[in-house]
């Protein structure tokens, strides 16, 4: 569709001395009403420049569009209406260019040369060590790891990066509680579980018995001064902890390019101190070391603790500087939930004080939180549901429709893990990303409506009526099958167009930052396929009109495939 419109942005350009056809591409739209036509143009902004009323300027328009129509042009007529230029195209002249790009890009479609030579750092999915992994991780995992497949889509070079969550007090509070009330059986039974229970029980006990803060921030201390002992039994835990978080992003089809925790940058922080003192940006605050933003309505970026440890904004500035001087970025993009919008502009700006010009290359992600039913996660209190759990009892749910539904299918447990974790996925990606959800289960494994298995069901729809006709790439090949293309049912070009515009959802989910921008395109397509299906007979249609369908519905298997593998779901050809 971009490439229709960029070509009525010209031609309309010819009519309009002193608009850019460039500009006038921004301002077309695509109406969600097919009666006010396939193209539409808002005359309002065009106005103050041409020094004419909008409703003048659309009448213009459609008066020299429709007297200088031509058989090759793909428009069949333009219309005049308050303000606004509808253009109506010609089925049969676009089809076939639609349908051909699809076909012959096939898992290339939709995608974009656009970040040709650029990179883009994206931290996301970053737990912390030693907690389980909850479901309160579950959002940054599949926004990270959907944005990462789509500026690759884009033609970026992007590199994912899980920051994981491996420094800090909480690990002197670690070590001190395993060395009060550790088990070494208990651990090697359910490491993760244990190390939960012993981070749990230390908040606990402090309550009554102060003085294991203190203590917890001198174990601390030690790490950072490269304490042997110290570090060993924290290493420890990073194993441990490792392990099962590799196991979950094996099931959720999650990589990364390099997994490098807080600790990677320990050796790295003086460099941070070093440059703040020399700009006299550091000032002591009660023994603690501060960069003040007041004059940026932000309070006060504490950079170094009382006992000279580092805190999250020195580690993330130092991150920063080292992902720049490796990386090269064009941006780096981090995914976090919105509570942490206050920290990433307080080091932002410290960054930019620092005297970089790329700070502004420094993009953060917010996303809105998960409730269990209106009750927060709290890691703390013990209050979580394991990520692994909500999977497994998904897929285990999944597997026993597929024994009811179909029990014949091959290949169940495949098809079950496949579908499970894409329910659990596209639940997550269905609404917009700064929006909190409450985890609810029923409706994470619902089957019916707005779901990722309801678009995977109508993917593996599809790949059984292309099983059963003839060979697509043989009606492909011959000698202008397209051309000749006939569809004459409204449902067909409805689907035409909405198959068109999937190189444009993708550009809008990049240039937001959005999954749900494909979320919803899939669920749109999918809706459109299946009233195509349910109104227009395939294998029982005439040849031509059978061979022409074969190949529409070939073009919304690519476009549902390839949408499918950028939001994370794997596309099961039989369920």
């Amino acid at each position: 569709m971009k490439k229709l419109q960029r070509a009525v942005a010209d031609k309309l350009h010819d009519w309009l001395e002193g608009i850019e056809a460039e500009e006038l591409l921004k301002l077309m739209e695509v109406p969600s009403d097919a009666s006010k036509g396939d193209l539409s143009l808002p005359c309002f902004k065009l106005s103050k420049k041409l020094r004419k009323a909008p409703q003048e300027i659309a009448g213009q328009l459609a008066n020299a569009i429709n007297g200088s129509l031509d058989s090759q042009s793909g428009i069949a007529h333009a219309e005049s209406l308050s303000g606004y230029l509808n253009i109506y195209l010609d089925p049969k002249v676009i089809t076939p260019g639609i349908l051909r790009d699809i076909l012959e890009a096939d898992e290339g479609y939709g995608s974009h040369q656009e970040g040709s030579g650029k990179t883009i750092v994206v931290d996301f999915s970053s737990p912390n060590v030693a907690k389980p992994f909850h479901v309160g991780h579950l959002r940054s995992t599949v926004i990270g790891g959907a944005l990462v497949r789509i500026f690759k889509f884009m033609g970026y070079e992007c590199i994912g990066i899980n920051h994981l969550g491996d420094w800090g007090t909480q690990f002197g509070k670690l070590v001190v509680a395993y060395r009060l009330w550790g088990d070494l059986g208990r651990l090697e039974q359910g490491a993760i579980d244990e190390l939960l229970s012993l981070y749990v029980r230390f908040h606990e006990e402090a309550e009554r018995r102060p003085e294991l803060e203190a203590e917890a921030r001198a174990v601390f201390a030690r790490m950072e001064q490269g304490d042997a002992e110290m570090l060993e039994q924290w290493k420890w835990f990073v194993e441990l902890s490792l392990s099962e978080f590799n196991r979950i992003y094996e099931l959720m089809g999650i990589s990364f390019d390099h997994i490098t925790g807080e600790s990677f940058y320990n050796d790295k922080m003086d460099r941070v101190i070093t440059e703040l003192q020399e700009r006299e940006l550091l000032e002591e605050d009660q023994g603690a070391m501060l960069v003040r933003l007041d004059d940026y309505n932000m309070s006060p970026a504490l950079m170094l603790k009382q006992d000279g440890s580092s805190l999250y904004h020195t580690r993330d500035v130092a991150a920063a500087l080292y992902r720049k001087d490796t990386y090269h970025f064009h941006q780096a993009v981090y995914v976090t939930d919105y509570s942490q919008s206050l920290h990433f502009r307080q080091w932002f700006k410290v960054v930019e004080l620092m005297g970089y010009p790329w700070a502004d290359q420094l993009v953060h992600v917010p996303f809105g939180r998960v409730s269990l039913e209106g009750t927060g996660f709290s890691t703390r209190k013990g209050n979580i549901v394991k990520l692994e759990d909500l999977l497994q009892q998904t897929i285990a749910k999944v597997r026993e429709i597929i024994e009811e539904k179909n029990p014949g299918l091959e290949c169940k447990d495949e098809v079950a893990r496949q579908v499970g974790v894409g329910a659990v996925i596209f639940n997550d990606l269905s609404s917009n990303r700064i929006k909190d959800i409450v985890f609810n289960w029923e409706q994470a494994l619902s089957f019916e409506g707005e779901t990722g298995p309801y678009v995977q069901y109508t993917y593996a729809r599809i790949c059984s009526l292309l099983r059963k006709g003839r060979e697509v790439s043989e009606i492909f090949s011959q000698s202008n099958s397209i051309e000749e293309l006939y569809l004459p049912e409204s449902e067909e070009y409805a689907l035409v167009k909405q198959l068109s515009l999937f190189p444009q959802s993708v550009e809008s989910a990049a240039a937001k930052m959005e999954p749900s921008i494909l979320s919803r395109y899939l669920v749109d397509t999918a809706q459109a396929f299946n009233r195509f299906y349910h109104h227009c007979p395939v294998m029982d249609a005439e040849r031509k009109l059978r061979d022409s369908r074969l190949l529409l519905t070939e073009g919304v298997r690519i476009t549902l495939n390839n949408g499918l593998k950028l939001i994370g779901l794997e596309a099961p050809e039989r369920m």
